[in-house]
């Protein structure tokens, strides 16, 4: 197996443009997804930040080449450039030509919000053949939210192809005969499609998992992965995707794709988002979190932020107390809710309709909503078994610092107890988590307007 790893590259003799292109919307009238609400763009145009940090050799977007080095198809590189892509990241770089030009399967880590669904989904297009209606890449995510938002980056990305994607999660109604080329989707619903020979297998070429360590890491999923792979065609392309794969999955993930293979990682140094600036505030007691919570968005007037919690029980009184508090609150989880009501809490919340997102680990992996600027861990991030989880904890704070962007995580710990559990996570990524002290939650505000402002508490 072929193994690459970031190194630094001299930077380019000549200097990139830092003009933008505005994105283009896709007018060919597709008919609107049933039961869904009408979402928004999920990406922006790269702003000025961006392309100061893509002439960075140490940073993880940074590029010496171009989209046209890396064979895409014409009418692809179009919808590229119409999103405002100016150049590929590090992670599109590195994987697009292993994708697009060899045969070997790939499995790639890159740290949030370094452009690894663009990555991917432009492989996927790439690899199509438009004058063949059946399916012919195949995606699996492990939450709606996710699938929905790789379906519209295909969209875009493909808006001048005849490319069809087409959307398979729970409550969505489908063709009895699917033959739109690429089909996005979550495990379960994909499995009872191909069950009733809604999806065709005969002509696929590429399977993609999005957060691949979590879909072959957790009960349930490791299975119906696993199964979706055993009934697609021999020597179908493999390519998983992820911010981070832990130790424990990581035999079964050379499994999961055979020989041959070639592995984009990541040192363990390279995965925490230095951009995001971490503390942690001691609530002294667990009774104490919920009002220290409110007190904070007592204080904050600009950006909009996601507080993580530990269970649907917790979310619901947590979002309870805010709104009778006065704050303007959405509410996400899994069980219970019906696609329509998780999309349209997650579409409220993206328009800006709601300054708070209160939500379970469903959206803890790969959702990007940019205007996000805080992150706020009120239950702390433990695996199966009550054990601090420094990838869960990365991929919480990765909500944050998308694309280059500045960040703020904090983290409300009960006891001593708490504290330790959040320096187990802080010694594992290598990386510090300051503390804020109570009085200084008015501060907060002061933060998220000018990062600079920043510098007295992080030297305490």
């Amino acid at each position: 197996m072929s193994e690459i790893t970031s190194t630094s590259t001299p930077p380019p003799t000549t200097t990139p443009s830092t003009s933008t292109t505005t994105p283009s919307t896709n007018e060919k009238g597709e008919e609107p997804i049933p039961g869904l609400v009408k979402s928004e763009s999920l990406l922006e145009t790269f702003d000025a930040q961006l392309e100061i940090e893509q002439t960075n050799p140490n940073s993880p977007l940074y590029s010496i080449k171009s989209f046209e080095e890396l064979g895409l198809k014409p009418e692809i590189l179009k919808g590229v450039y119409a999103m405002g892509y100016n150049k590929p990241s590090k992670i599109q770089e590195n994987s697009l030509p292993i994708i697009i030009q060899s045969s070997e399967n790939l499995i790639a880590q890159s740290q949030s919000g370094t452009g690894k669904t663009a990555a991917f989904t432009l492989g996927m297009l790439n690899c199509v053949d438009e004058t063949i209606q059946e399916p012919q890449t195949i995606c699996i995510c492990p939450s709606q939210e996710l699938a929905v938002q790789i379906f519209e980056v295909v969209k875009k990305l493909g808006q001048f192809t005849t490319i069809k994607p087409i959307l398979v999660i729970k409550e969505v109604d489908l063709p009895r005969t699917i033959t739109n080329q690429i089909i996005i989707g979550t495990p379960g619903r994909l499995i009872d499609c191909i069950g009733r020979r809604q999806i065709g297998l005969r002509k696929m070429k590429m399977l993609v998992l999005d957060e691949a360590d979590h879909m072959i890491g957790v009960r349930g999923m490791t299975e119906q992965s696993e199964r979706i792979k055993d009934l697609l065609p021999k020597g179908i392309k493999i390519l998983l995707f992820s911010a981070t794969f832990s130790s424990s999955v990581d035999n079964y993930t050379k499994q999961y794709v055979p020989e041959p293979r070639v592995s984009i990682r990541l040192k363990r140094e390279q995965l925490s988002v230095d951009k995001i600036l971490q503390f942690y505030i001691d609530c002294e007691s667990p009774s104490n979190k919920p009002h220290i919570l409110s007190d904070i968005y007592a204080y904050i007037s600009v950006g909009q932020s996601i507080v993580f919690v530990h269970t649907i029980e917790t979310a619901k009184s947590l979002a309870n107390k805010m709104r009778e508090d006065g704050h303007s609150v959405s509410l996400l989880f899994g069980q219970g809710n019906t696609t329509e009501q998780r999309f349209a809490e997650l579409n409220n919340f993206k328009l800006g309709k709601t300054k708070v997102l209160i939500t379970t680990n469903v959206l803890a992996r790969g959702i990007d909503i940019l205007q996000v600027s805080l992150v706020i861990n009120y239950d702390m991030p433990l695996d199966e078994n009550e054990r601090p989880d420094p990838v869960l904890y990365l991929h919480r704070v990765g909500r944050v610092g998308r694309f280059g962007r500045s960040g703020v995580a904090i983290s409300l710990v009960a006891n001593e107890h708490d504290k330790k559990k959040l320096m187990n996570i802080a010694e594992h990524l290598q990386r510090p988590v300051k503390e804020l002290k109570k009085d200084e939650i008015e501060q907060v505000d002061e933060i998220l307007r000018g990062l600079k402002d920043l510098t007295p508490l992080q030297s305490k």
